[in-house]
Order: structure tokens, then C-alpha cells, then sequence
């Protein structure tokens, strides 16, 4: 069964070509790989950073809401178009149908659960701290996310794709990623792997995070929680899709995220992820089978999907530094050239430069041209 809180339109993008050397090296440059949208769907995104349409001053940048900046932005829009249009590649329609519905509206259905019980059964059996008074970040509506997918974070303040659309430009990376491991392990090994489960867990891996990561009044996101030994987002988004009937080998192709079952200490982390979302959404994980009979590991024989999830989710090992050392670079900058000092309107300037030039782009700049070529470049969105 699958659940559905809003109907939305499909989208897609051409078939494309990549060449494996784009991907593997020139020593496997020989053939060419096929992906539904491919390589070539970041050209439009590339192209909105390139050439932004709006420069602002900082007063009228410290006007502007988290949610506005995303708003007008090209490249945050290119970006969720990306991700959207990687949905409407799904073969099955109505797990097309309920991932589309997640990406425009990620309400929190979870939270309708009554949160005591829920706090109680997670701290009997270990997967969240005793001192913990509460499961859910705050929401005032079970059916509506507190903010669009475009607008969130891709992470923590502190770490990657940290700005307002973070979230969609970190997901759209991960989602092609994805869709070529899934080519790639079919020439290369002949291996037909599920390409619903593989991309969709990729696409909904972080479903949760407009959710979590809630822009606060200091232009700063909220502080996110542990839960069950990771970043709360993955096991409330696992529980999300659990909640919302997908099929459990997807849902446990995108609990892979974070950690893989190639390890007995990696699988371990995967079952009591998987053991904690099924609390959350109230089923029993061995009978929805998202875990084995033994409740110590996945069902088996486990799935290669789950692998896909998780080399495809590794942005975050540049993304994060790249992200940290921006943000530092644009902090000495605004001091020197605007005289911005304090915290929230730096929040705010930071916010509105990124997701218009994204962290990434910029940090390929600072790193190969240097602090002018930096500067210059920030200079195109903010006026003097």
C-alpha cells in the first residue's frame, strides 16, 4: 500500500550518455554507460551559479527570510526539478506516485504517534539516550512539512551544504550518483539490480531533514538530535517511509545510508536503525520484514541496493570540509569589505550567497583561483 498526502505532476528528463571515464578513470574509458538523466542534468545547475540574475545588499539580504532566498533562487529550483525529475524515472507508479508526493510535501505523518509510548519503548531498548524528554523536533502540523524540501539544509550548520536548498543540490549529486552505479554495476558486473529501490532510497534518504533542520530566528538551522546512534533525520525519514507503506526492501535499501551491512558492526548499526523507525511508525520490523527472524541482521540474502544507497550518499566527505572552509573564507570577507560582524546578519548573507552560488562551486574557486577569485565571485550576488 502506499500513502499519499498530496498528488503531484511527474517529470522527466531525456535518456543520456555518459562515458565511464567521466566515472571510473581513463582506464575504463572504452564503452558508455546509459543513465536516465545522467551527468548531463547538472549542466543547467552549473549554468544558474554561473550566471545569477540578482545582486542584493546586505541590508535588504538581512530582510529576507531563509525560505525567500530559496525561493528566487535558479540554481535551488534547477536543483529540485533534478530530483523531481529522477522520481518520475521510477518504474512502479505508485511508488512514483507516493516518492513524488514526499518530495513536495514531507509531513511529518510519524509524529501522530502518541510520543510517550513511542520515548518509552525506544529507551527500553537502548536506541535513544535516558535523558531525552522527547522524539520529534517541534511541528504544529502532521500533514504538512514545516518547510518545502527546497528550502532546507542539507546538514547542520556546521556541516555540508549547510544553506537554504542544501538539501536539493547535496540530493541531486546523490541521486545521479545513484542512477550511474546502477548502469555501471550492469555493464560492468551484468548485475540487474532494482533501480526503484536503489534511487528512491537515495532520493528519500534524507526526507526528513526539512523537518529537522527548521530555520531559527538567528538565520542558524535547529541543532540536530541523536537518535539510535546516528543523525536523528535518517531514522525518522526510514520511519517515515515505513509509515507511509513503501515496501520494505526499499526501506531498507535506504536505511543503508549511513552505514553498510558489509561488517557485522555495520550491519548492526542498519538493524537497530531499522529496529528504531519501526517503533516510531508502530510495526513489527521481523513481520514487515525489514529485518531477519533473528532480529541480528537484514533479511537474506541482503540486497545490493542498500550498497548503492550508501556509495551514493558519500558527497558529504567533500561536501562538509568544503562547506566548512566557505564559510570562514566568506566570514573574513564580509568583516573586511561590508563590516558584518554579527552573527545573524552574517547567517543571513551566508545563507543567501550559497544558495545562490552553492558551497561547493565556491570552494572549487577559492581552492584552485584563490581569495580574489573567491571574492569576486561573491560579489556578483551581493552589491557593495
Amino acid at each position: 500500500r502506499y500513502v499519499s498526502v498530496t498528488g503531484v505532476q511527474t517529470c522527466a528528463l531525456p535518456i543520456s550518455q555518459i562515458s565511464r571515464r567521466s566515472l571510473f578513470g581513463a582506464a575504463a574509458a572504452a564503452s558508455v554507460l546509459p543513465v536516465a538523466g545522467g551527468l548531463a542534468a547538472f549542466s543547467p545547475i552549473a549554468a544558474a551559479a554561473a550566471a545569477p540574475k540578482k545582486a542584493r545588499t546586505i541590508v535588504e539580504i538581512a530582510a529576507m527570510s531563509p525560505v525567500d532566498m530559496a525561493r528566487e533562487s535558479d540554481v535551488v529550483q534547477t536543483s529540485y526539478e533534478i530530483i523531481r525529475a529522477a522520481a518520475g524515472r521510477l518504474r512502479d507508479p505508485e511508488l512514483r506516485k507516493a516518492v513524488l508526493s514526499v518530495i513536495e510535501n514531507p509531513a511529518p505523518t510519524i509524529a501522530s504517534a502518541d510520543q510517550s509510548a513511542v520515548l518509552a519503548a525506544l529507551k527500553k531498548e537502548g536506541l535513544i539516550a535516558a535523558g531525552r524528554t522527547s522524539v520529534f523536533p517541534k511541528f504544529s502540523d502532521t500533514t504538512r512539512s514545516p518547510q518545502p524540501t527546497w528550502s532546507a539544509p542539507g546538514s547542520g550548520y556546521g556541516s555540508h551544504h549547510a544553506y537554504p536548498s542544501g538539501l536539493c543540490t547535496h540530493v541531486a549529486l546523490n541521486v545521479v550518483s545513484a542512477e550511474s552505479l546502477v548502469a555501471a554495476y550492469d555493464n560492468i558486473d551484468g548485475l540487474k539490480l532494482d533501480f526503484d529501490h536503489a534511487v528512491g532510497g537515495e532520493i528519500l534518504h534524507d526526507l526528513h531533514k526539512p523537518w529537522v533542520f527548521q530555520w531559527e530566528a538567528d538565520n542558524a538551522c535547529r541543532k540536530e538530535e541523536a537518535l539510535a546512534g546516528t543523525g536523528e533525520h535518517h531514522v525518522l525519514s526510514i520511519a517515515e517511509s515505513i509509515k507511509r507503506g513503501l515496501p520494505a526492501e526499499f526501506v531498507v535499501a535506504q536505511a543503508c545510508a549511513h552505514e553498510h551491512p558489509g561488517s557485522a558492526s555495520g550491519e548492526a548499526q542498519v538493524v537497530g536503525w531499522l529496529r528504531a523507525a519501526a517503533i516510531i511508525a508502530g510495526v513489527d520490523p521481523v513481520k514487515a520484514g525489514l529485518i531477519a527472524a533473528d532480529g541480528k541482521t537484514l533479511p537474506l540474502p541482503r540486497r545490493i541496493e542498500g550498497w548503492v544507497v550508501h556509495l551514493a550518499d558519500h558527497d558529504w566527505v567533500i561536501s562538509v570540509p568544503a562547506c566548512q572552509w566557505v564559510v570562514k573564507a566568506l566570514r573574513n570577507l564580509a568583516e573586511k569589505k561590508w563590516g558584518v560582524r554579527d552573527e545573524k546578519t552574517f547567517n543571513a548573507l551566508r545563507n543567501y550567497v550559497l544558495c545562490n552560488l552553492t558551497a561547493m562551486r565556491l570552494y572549487g574557486i577559492l581552492s584552485a583561483q584563490g581569495e580574489e577569485a573567491f571574492a569576486a565571485d561573491v560579489a556578483r550576488v551581493v552589491k557593495a
